[in-house]
């Protein structure tokens, strides 16, 4: 099974280099966290991460569909998942593959910006590496969960701006949930203070990797991932 992915997500990156949308998408992702993280330190002199960490969230939202939205609609829209099918590729072996090159790019995207990390290792004073590398890691599994969310957003639709308008509300949903907390009854804040992803990466963010955070969103990948091989494998019976 591994074999098989690994070759599918070889070639979804292949797609990814070939494409200058992808660039576009990436150039666009530096700029934004460049600008955020650059604006504390010429403004009033402070070199943090506490800026890049409060916007790389919202622009998940808009990043992660743009990235994932192809992947399977366009091989719908195309009529090559009927040719992909008959190899021998189980649709778990394909969505994995697709996953594993979309959560490529989105690391990809990050790693750029630890030219911001080194930044303020070199200017900052006392900087807590620790709080730095769990926001990190709090980064890439919030946007491997995206991933997982856009790549079963596309498995819905052949229309790939269909894709993207699915993946983008199911994240949005998720993510807003933290701030709509106070218009919800009591009883129901605790579920859904859970069940809210940014809620989870802000404790990451403080320096705190609980289990519960890790197991929320291998939840949310290992659903999300399992819900697009479920729509894949019902083709066979429509």
């Amino acid at each position: 099974m591994y074999k098989n992915a690994l070759i599918i997500a070889r070639k979804e990156m292949k797609t990814y280099l070939n494409t200058p949308a992808s660039f576009v998408v990436l150039f666009v992702f530096l700029i934004i966290s460049s600008w955020f993280f650059a604006s504390p330190l010429f403004l009033i002199n402070q070199a943090t991460l506490d800026t890049l960490f409060a916007i790389i969230p919202i622009v998940f939202v808009f990043f992660v569909p743009a990235i994932t939205m192809n992947l399977i609609s366009r091989e719908k829209d195309n009529g090559t998942i009927e040719t992909l099918t008959t190899f021998p590729l189980t649709d778990a072996e394909i969505v994995t593959g697709k996953f594993a090159s979309a959560v490529a790019l989105m690391g990809i995207g990050l790693l750029f910006t630890f030219v911001h990390f080194f930044t303020i290792s070199i200017l900052g004073q006392n900087v807590d590496y620790g709080a730095i590398w769990s926001g990190y890691i709090g980064l890439f599994l919030m946007g491997a969960a995206y991933c997982a969310i856009g790549i079963f957003a596309s498995t819905l639709s052949n229309n790939q701006i269909i894709a993207f308008i699915i993946a983008l509300l199911l994240i949005f949903f998720l993510f807003i949930l933290r701030y709509i907390l106070i218009f919800l009854p009591g009883s129901m804040g605790g579920f859904f203070q859970y069940i809210s992803s940014d809620f989870h990466f802000s404790n990451m963010a403080r320096g705190v990797i609980d289990t519960r955070n890790l197991i929320y969103f291998g939840s949310i990948i290992a659903i999300f991932l399992k819900s697009a091989i479920v729509v894949m494998d019902s083709r066979k019976w429509s």
